[in-house]
């Protein structure tokens, strides 16, 4: 069974609501901003809050809650938008996996630079993990994670 935090009906409408359209109006909350995405059954644009992380040079998308509806759709779409107030940037997006070595090493260092930058209103949903935490512990719970790698599209 997939790893899915599934937000409750007052945090949706108060906390998700709120980041989304102080994004939207050009106002980031710590690096916040809006995502859209195609949805994958319905084709129309799905919108929802999430942090960028800026990481040496490349930008990396972190699922805090799993396997979410915004990771399936930007499965089935391999990209999107993101944008605060007037500035929309169209992305392609890649998946890191869980199936190699090399995945699994940059996965864990995106979720330790990831969970310093934004742990503190976070640690909830990655089982107590921080970034201090051992690679043993990230590597442990980034299966529950989905990390995408994003590009600007040209």
């Amino acid at each position: 069974m997939p790893h899915y935090h599934r937000p409750g009906r007052l945090e949706t409408r108060l906390v998700h609501s709120t980041v989304a359209r102080l994004a939207r109006h050009g106002i980031s909350l710590h690096g916040s901003a809006e995502l859209s995405v195609r949805g994958r059954s319905t084709g129309e644009w799905r919108r929802v809050p999430v942090g960028p992380l800026p990481l040496d040079g490349e930008r990396y998308l972190v699922s805090v809650r799993g396997e979410s509806q915004w990771v399936r759709n930007m499965r089935a779409a391999g990209g999107g938008q993101l944008r605060i107030g007037r500035t929309t940037r169209a992305f392609t997006a890649v998946e890191l996996s869980d199936d190699d070595e090399a995945g699994r090493a940059e996965k864990a260092e995106v979720l330790r630079h990831y969970l310093a930058h934004w742990g503190g209103q976070l640690k909830k949903f990655f089982d107590g993990a921080d970034g201090t935490s051992p690679r043993e512990e990230l590597l442990r719970i980034a299966p529950d994670h989905p990390v995408f790698r994003i590009t600007d599209r040209l």
